[in-house]
């Protein structure tokens, strides 16, 4: 099951879309690109790939993605491989289960976090967005595990909802001896048919705060953070 597996010719799935999350987190990587050069990266839920494509573009020395679904590992390969960057990784399987023992230079997550039980949305994949009723489920998991993957001197830079608790990731990386530093805050808009299956109790306390709803329209509050050794 975490074989590096191989594409057939021209896969494309629409589930697979780059979202607003995925262009802002891009946006990040982009603004550094001597951070990126040379550097062994990591994907965590690589979905289409195409954030590695835009590392490997920036000089990424190496290419390595984990995926949980079998479309995503594919529609990526076909992508990297068209893109010359066919050395790259891509795994299928569980978060950390398929990279036992390895580090990396940079390793970078979008990972699904918003707070809803899984759900198919907007032709979206159920394990696209969906992060359980506070929507940490995924999140912690990466926080736990990411310390024995970062090399030293090494840094990770993920998507972060503002409504799932920024402060409580800050937590759990100083536990482990990372420092967390927000490096953009920007809106997205939550579609109804996303903002309607919002935990209750998490849509009540963030409405006004991180979330903001002008009309039938809702925007909410998302960073890009990065984590870091702490000094």
């Amino acid at each position: 099951m975490n074989d590096v597996l191989r594409l057939r010719p021209h896969t494309v799935v629409p589930t697979l879309r780059p979202s607003e999350y995925t262009a802002a987190l891009i946006q990040v990587l982009r603004a550094h690109p001597e951070k990126v050069r040379g550097a062994n990266v990591l994907e965590i839920g690589s979905g289409s790939a195409v954030v590695l494509a835009a590392l490997g573009a920036l000089g990424a020395a190496s290419l390595c993605g984990v995926d949980i679904e079998h479309d995503a590992v594919e529609a990526g390969n076909h992508l990297l491989d068209e893109l010359g960057h066919a050395g790259a990784e891509l795994h299928q399987g569980d978060m950390w289960l398929p990279l036992a023992g390895r580090c990396f230079d940079l390793i970078v997550a979008n990972l699904p976090h918003f707070p809803m039980e899984p759900v198919q949305v907007a032709g979206r994949l159920p394990t696209w967005s969906s992060g359980g009723s506070d929507g940490r489920w995924l999140l912690d998991a990466f926080l736990e595990g990411l310390p024995v993957h970062l090399a030293p001197g090494g840094r990770a830079v993920i998507t972060h909802n503002a409504f799932v608790g920024v402060e409580r990731s800050r937590a759990i990386a100083e536990q482990h001896g990372l420092a967390l530093r927000v490096v953009l805050t920007t809106l997205v808009y939550i579609p109804g048919d996303k903002i309607g299956r919002m935990t209750a109790s998490v849509l009540r306390a963030e409405q006004g705060r991180s979330l903001h709803r002008y009309g039938p329209y809702t925007f909410g509050d998302m960073h890009i953070v990065e984590l870091t050794r702490a000094s």
